[in-house]
């Protein structure tokens, strides 16, 4: 399990993505979206551009993100 902070009100799930590393590049991201490899909160999610809020859990690749 690994914590992700964020400044903002919210980062969108492909580009949340993209700075944990766990896709390479724009493309990547959308297509583990569209694969249906990602969990929202425990419910797999095909929306990209998710806005991912302090508080949300995200599941990938057997790895757990909570955001904060």
């Amino acid at each position: 399990m690994m914590e992700f902070k964020i400044t903002t009100e919210y980062i969108e799930l492909i580009k949340l993505l993209k700075v944990l590393g766990i896709a390479e590049t724009g493309g990547h991201a959308k297509a583990i979206v569209d694969d249906g490899e990602v969990k929202y909160n425990g419910v797999v999610d095909y929306r990209k551009r998710l806005k991912v809020r302090p508080g949300d859990k995200i599941e990938v690749d057997g790895e757990t993100i909570n955001v904060v």
